[in-house]
């Protein structure tokens, strides 16, 4: 082999061409340096508990897009109604009729609808729920569902109540000689000359329908939301093993790939044939988790390679302590305080967390936006890898 090959082999590998031929010994830190690392350990740890809790602790739910299918003068009053209860909880959208409504849950542009029926304005409604997009949702949507099924049975049982008493009054009429024969029979809506001795109750039952609900086997959505963690803490645990263990930009590159494919195709196998928390199409799945992976260790591996060590702890930040907390993962994002829901899907966990649920779930969805995000944090990290090769191997000018 050449001289320059050489050259350009320990270079890429970052060995270095000569050692130090004795090792100085250490001498003790001084107290105040230690003093002064375990406090700066100590704001690490708070810093730690409130990326992670201020995100829960602070979640309100706002402009939650919700749809709902009525007359105009139904929807005007339910619109009213749940501004005053919701506190802008919810977004309503009008929606022609109920198959409108729920291709708007399908395509992901709707948690949910309200369905009322413009035919019979006393007919109570339906609630529309969709349990894998989101259960933190499904549960607000029910209780409101609840809600509105508590007043409508107060309202009959009050009309119920004054049709009770009506009878009775035109009974203890009667009984006084104070009426004709016939005539409680007509005040009490009966067309003969005998008082009805029964009456239908109104139908007061609000159904709830589970439009996308979640898979027989994690009907929780449990498995779902357990697999954010292990796709981030993958591609940090991957990004730092490649980068310290492995020299050599040509050679992270291909560890990196093999890398990602691996656990991509493992994780999927785990989550979908195991675990039943994914469905559909594995092959689809298992590329859409490599790329999520393979986005978070790309990039902090290229971090890496421009910045060195600092390069590791920049980009871990980065996506755990920054990324991960704002992805929607376990609240979605309309439950973040501003628009921090809206900027963690532009980051890997949050946009590998939204694509995963929407190809077992919601195939029908729009998938550009997060294919897009995950690919351009993957290009972005080869490309800091690419820069990194560079300035290892330009020749040094005196």
């Amino acid at each position: 082999m050449s001289r320059a090959a050489l050259l350009t082999d320990a270079a890429e590998s970052e060995l270095p061409l000569s050692t130090a031929s004795s090792v100085q010994p250490v001498s003790p830190s001084s107290f105040g340096r230690a003093i002064g690392l375990a406090i700066a350990a100590a704001a690490v740890v708070c810093l730690v508990l409130l990326a992670f809790a201020w995100p829960a602790i602070t979640s309100t739910p706002h402009d939650i897009p919700v749809g709902v299918v009525g007359s105009t003068e139904q929807v005007e009053q339910l619109e009213s109604r749940l501004a005053e209860q919701s506190d802008g909880a919810l977004a309503l959208e009008r929606f022609d009729d109920r198959e409108d409504a729920v291709t708007a849950i399908t395509e992901r542009r709707a948690y949910g609808a309200i369905v009322l029926d413009a035919t019979t304005p006393t007919a109570p409604p339906e609630m529309l729920i969709a349990t894998a997009a989101n259960t933190a949702v499904a549960q607000l949507l029910q209780g409101l569902a609840t809600g509105m099924q508590a007043q409508l049975t107060e309202q009959v049982n009050a009309g119920v109540e004054e049709r009770v008493q009506q009878l009775i009054d035109t009974l203890s009429a009667l009984q006084a000689g104070q009426l004709p024969p016939g005539a409680g029979a007509a005040n009490a809506g009966a067309p003969g000359t005998a008082l009805p001795t029964e009456f239908s109750m109104p139908d007061t039952r609000i159904t709830v329908t589970d439009v996308v609900p979640l898979s027989a086997d994690d009907p929780r959505g449990a498995g779902l939301s357990a697999a954010a963690l292990p796709l981030v803490m993958g591609g940090m645990i991957g990004a730092m093993i490649i980068s310290t263990a492995i020299h050599g930009s040509r050679r992270r590159a291909v560890a990196l790939l093999v890398y990602t494919v691996a656990a991509g195709l493992a994780l999927t196998a785990i989550l979908e044939g195991w675990f039943g928390a994914l469905q559909n199409n594995y092959w689809l799945n298992a590329l859409a988790i490599t790329l999520a992976i393979g986005a978070i260790s790309a990039t902090i591996v290229g971090l890496r390679s421009v910045l060195g060590y600092a390069g590791l702890g920049i980009g871990a930040v980065l996506m755990f302590f920054f990324a991960n907390p704002i992805s929607g993962a376990a609240l979605p994002p309309e439950f973040l305080v501003g628009s921090w829901g809206a900027i963690g899907q532009w980051f890997p966990p949050g946009a590998g967390q939204t694509l995963i649920r929407t190809l077992s779930y919601f195939p029908e969805a729009d998938q550009v936006f997060p294919w897009t995000v995950l690919g351009a944090w993957t290009a972005l990290g080869l490309v800091l890898i690419w820069i990194g090769s560079l300035r290892k191997t330009a020749p040094k000018t005196a």
